[in-house]
Order: C-alpha cells, then sequence, then structure tokens
C-alpha cells in the first residue's frame, strides 16, 4: 500500500466550468497534489468537451465499469494508501470492493453537499408540507458516512444536522468548506469598478433542480417586480446544460436574456453589477455566489442560498425571502454606489476569512496524517460503521456479482 496516494472515484469527470461540484473536486485533488500525493482519478461515466484535462496536471486517469472486477483488478495494482468516494452513491456501488482489495486503506466521502437534504427541501417545498429529513435517502447516506472512516462537509449547518438530528459521531465527520485563494489588494484592483457594469446577472447548472426553480421564481415573480422599478435593466441568464425550457424562457421585450453556457463563469459574473440568487431550497454552499465574491459581485439572494456560507460576518449584499424586499435591495444595490461598494467589501472579508485555501488546506491534511495510524482504534470506536460494513459487503457483492454475471451471460447469447 503507499501511503501517499488517493485514488478518487468519480460520479462524473470533473468539469469546473459546469458546477460548483466540479470545482470542489478539483480544489481536493489540487490540495493532495500540493502535499506531493499521487493521484488516480477513476470514474464510469463519459467524459464530454468540458471535462477537465487531468492528466495535464498529472493525474492519473482510469476508465472503471459499474458491476464488473475489472475494478478489483485495478485495485489491487494500485493499492491506494486513501480512496475518496465523490458522493455517496459512489461509495455504496465501490466501497465493497475497496473493502475487500484494499482494508487497510483511509476510506473518505466528500459529501458535496448532504444529497438526503437537499431532496427533503425539494418534497417540502413542492408538497407545501413540513420537512422529513428522516428519509430512506437519508438512510443510504448516512450508511455511507458510517461505513467510511471521515466524511468531508461543506456546510457548517450539515455539520449541525448530522450531530445532533442523527447522532453522527464528530470524529466521523470534518468540516471543509471550498478552498478559495485569498483576495489580495491586487485582485481587488483588477476587478471592474460600479460604472464599467450593467445589468443583472443569474448562473447555474440546470441539470440541478434548485437552479431551474430559482430561474423561474426570477422570470414569474422578481424580474416583473425589478423591471417595474428600473424598466431599462436587463437580466443576464447564463449555465450549463440549458434544456430547451431554460431557453424558451429567453424573451428580449422584457429584457430577459437567455445566453447558455459561459466560458468562464467568473468573468461572465464580474460584467454585471448584481448578482440574482432566490434560491428556494437546495443544500451546501451555493458556488455561484464564492464566485460573485470571488469577483466584487454584489449578491441578492434567499436565507436558503446564504445558509451556512457566512457565519457572524455582514453579507455581500442582501439576504430576503420577500419578492418585493428582494427587488428593492436589488435596486439599491443597483443605483446606490457607496452601498454596492460596501457589499463588495463585506464579499471579500467573507472569502477572505471563511474560505481561504491555506487555512483549511493544511489543516485537513495534519488530520488524515494523524488518522492514518490510528485507523484500526479509529474503526473499533465507530462500531456500527464496521456493522454495515459487514452487511453491505456481503448483500452488495452477492447482487453486484449477479449483475456481472448476468451482463457476461447476455454477451455471450
Amino acid at each position: 500500500m503507499d501511503k501517499k496516494s488517493v485514488l478518487i472515484i468519480g460520479l462524473v469527470w470533473p468539469e469546473p466550468v459546469s458546477s460548483a461540484a466540479g470545482t470542489r473536486i478539483l480544489q481536493l485533488i489540487n490540495l493532495f497534489l500540493s502535499a506531493s500525493y499521487k493521484v488516480f482519478f477513476a470514474s464510469a461515466a463519459s467524459k464530454s468537451e468540458f471535462s477537465y484535462a487531468l492528466q495535464e496536471i498529472a493525474v492519473v486517469e482510469q476508465e472503471i465499469r459499474l458491476n464488473d472486477n475489472s475494478f478489483n483488478t485495478f485495485l489491487k495494482d494500485v493499492q491506494p494508501g486513501i480512496v475518496l468516494f465523490d458522493r455517496f452513491v459512489m461509495e455504496e456501488q465501490y466501497g465493497w470492493r475497496v473493502q475487500q482489495e484494499c482494508p487497510h486503506a483511509m476510506r473518505i466521502l466528500d459529501t458535496e453537499d448532504l444529497h438526503f437534504l437537499r431532496h427533503a427541501r425539494q418534497e417540502a417545498f413542492k408538497t407545501s408540507r413540513s420537512l422529513n429529513l428522516f428519509t430512506d435517502m437519508a438512510k443510504r447516506e448516512i450508511a455511507s458516512i458510517l461505513r467510511c472512516d471521515l466524511s468531508l462537509l461543506i456546510s457548517e449547518t450539515e455539520m449541525k444536522i448530522l450531530q445532533e438530528q442523527f447522532h453522527v459521531d464528530r470524529s466521523l465527520i470534518y468540516y471543509l468548506p471550498f478552498l478559495e485563494e485569498e483576495l489580495t489588494e491586487e485582485d481587488i484592483r483588477r476587478w471592474k469598478g460600479f460604472e464599467a457594469r450593467e445589468g443583472f446577472v443569474f448562473i447555474g447548472n440546470y441539470l440541478h433542480e434548485p437552479n431551474w426553480n430559482t430561474l423561474q421564481v426570477l422570470k414569474t415573480t422578481i424580474w416583473p417586480l425589478l423591471r417595474k422599478k428600473l424598466p431599462a435593466a436587463i437580466l443576464h441568464i447564463y449555465g450549463a446544460y440549458p434544456s430547451q425550457k431554460v431557453i424558451q424562457l429567453h424573451n428580449p421585450k422584457e429584457n430577459f436574456l437567455v445566453h447558455g453556457r459561459a466560458k468562464d463563469a467568473r468573468e461572465v459574473i464580474s460584467a454585471h453589477r448584481v448578482l440574482l440568487a432566490p434560491i428556494q431550497f437546495g443544500a451546501g454552499v451555493k458556488g455561484k455566489l464564492i464566485d460573485a465574491m470571488q469577483v466584487g459581485t454584489p449578491t441578492v439572494t434567499s436565507t436558503t442560498g446564504a445558509e451556512a456560507m457566512r457565519g457572524d460576518l455582514d453579507w455581500n449584499g442582501a439576504v430576503t425571502d420577500d419578492p418585493e424586499d428582494f427587488s428593492d435591495e436589488a435596486l439599491k444595490l443597483y443605483q446606490d454606489k457607496s452601498y454596492w461598494l460596501q457589499a463588495r467589501e463585506n464579499g471579500i472579508q467573507i472569502i477572505n476569512k471563511r474560505y481561504g485555501k491555506a487555512t483549511y488546506g493544511p489543516s485537513f491534511l495534519e488530520a488524515i496524517t494523524a488518522l492514518a495510524p490510528n485507523l484500526p482504534i479509529h474503526r473499533n470506536q465507530n462500531f456500527f460503521g464496521q456493522i454495515l460494513q459487514y452487511h453491505t459487503l456481503n448483500s452488495t457483492r452477492y447482487m453486484s456479482m449477479w449483475i456481472e454475471e448476468k451482463n457476461k451471460a447476455q454477451k455471450s447469447s
């Protein structure tokens, strides 16, 4: 086993230009590379034209297959010291094989965000019912967390939910936010000023349901209110994977312009004066709001949008769930330069104090270095995780082997 090697099993090949999830996994890859780890990235997904060229940063790429013993052979050859699962469904699919072939490898789950929380909020929003966190998805995701040695959480709110609602031991979860470069005076000097920007902006990956819903709220509620107050203003809509229903919202007469995918999200956001994000449901930390702060663009968002992002710091704009108040704040930021400049300054403080790569990256590396020699003790203290590992190793293994044999029979017939 090579203790200074890490295998990342990806749900998809990273697309940092398309989603915050792609940015997150690339940040983790770069963190390991900076500490001289040899990094392997494996995925059963197909690559797209937007997939990041990992081999250019010395990452070894490996295409793998679902329910196929070739992955076991790959594991035996690599023998990684750490295996990192990109979201809980990857741990469900490959965790038992890792346990079988690399029992001494540290298993880390990067949750991205708590999927069961996002789905529960979405269900509560759509049905107008009270929030129910105790779902089948919660059972699956928390079982995955318990089977792993450490799970990475991007949100302090989610840390609190796991500890208080589900009594997950603090030793099994680790708060690791987005790892951002701190903003310097030189960065700030390069930003476009108030007068050099025009219009409002929204951006999002439209494979992600909360973004599609936010776009609908903008179209039907926020933008009509804002246009009455500022008729000449334009709202620019960008985002990856826009479906036909997204494209059909394009309406020049209403100054509601759908542009499609942005080549560079931060460059696009930096051209506009205010980012609007009336997010109704979701989880984790919102990448678009981080991007806006990184280029000095104030934002107006909801309490869900700003959740767990600012701590006790002032927001870089306004946070409100009332549509009328939302449009008023957007108007004020658009027209009041001093208010806009103060909002921008707040964003600088949030990035530098809550997302600095130099603050969180080394601490995480120290934590896993300290954990490595104590894995047997750590696992014994998490006996429920061992129980889940035992049953999963058997039940999932036999199901996967059955599918594998079925696939072989179909190919030979």
